[in-house]
C-alpha cells in the first residue's frame, strides 16, 4: 500500500493530467498550430504535446534511475538539445494521436509511483533542469512541469 508521501505525489499527478486533459481537449483545430513560443526555435502547440509527452517519458526513465541508486540524467545532459531532436522526432504526430500518448505516458508514470516507498523518495539525483534533487522532488517536477506549460498555453488564449 503507498505511504501518504506517495500518496500525495499520486495525486498531484493525476489532478495535473485532468486539468491538463481540459485545456488540450477544449483547443480548435487552428490553435494547435498557434505558435505558443517564438523560440528560436518556434513550437507552436501541437509542439507542446509533443513535448509534454516526450518528456513526460524521459523524466521517468532519469527517476527510475535515481530509484535504482543511479545518479539521474548525465553530467551535461543538454536540454535544449535533446527537445529539439525530440521535436523533430514527433513532428509528425497529430493532436489526436499524441493526446492519448500523453494520458498513457502519465499512467505508466502512475503505475511507477505507486511501487515506491518514502526511502526512496529521499534518494538524491541530477535532474536536468533543477539539478541534484529528491525523488520525491523530480516527480513533483513532472506534475509542475505540465503545469507550468499550461499556464503559458492559457495566457495566449
Amino acid at each position: 500500500m503507498p505511504t501518504e508521501r506517495v500518496e500525495a505525489l499520486i495525486a498531484k499527478l493525476d489532478k495535473g493530467l485532468i486539468k491538463t486533459e481540459e485545456i488540450l481537449s477544449s483547443l480548435t483545430a487552428e490553435q494547435w498550430n498557434r505558435i505558443l513560443y517564438d523560440g528560436p526555435p518556434t513550437w507552436t502547440v501541437r509542439d507542446l504535446l509533443a513535448h509534454l509527452v516526450s518528456g513526460e517519458g524521459r523524466l521517468l526513465d532519469i527517476a527510475r534511475d535515481v530509484a535504482a541508486g543511479g545518479e539521474g540524467a548525465p553530467p551535461g545532459f543538454d536540454l535544449d538539445a535533446f527537445n529539439a531532436e525530440e521535436k523533430t522526432r514527433l513532428a509528425a504526430g497529430s493532436p489526436a494521436e499524441l493526446l492519448p500518448a500523453l494520458a498513457k505516458a502519465r499512467q505508466v508514470t502512475l503505475d511507477w509511483v505507486r511501487t515506491l516507498d518514502d526511502s526512496q523518495l529521499d534518494c538524491l539525483g541530477r535532474h536536468p533542469a533543477l539539478g541534484e534533487v529528491t525523488l520525491e522532488a523530480m516527480i513533483t517536477a513532472i506534475y509542475g512541469h505540465q503545469l507550468l506549460h499550461m499556464r503559458d498555453l492559457k495566457s495566449k488564449f
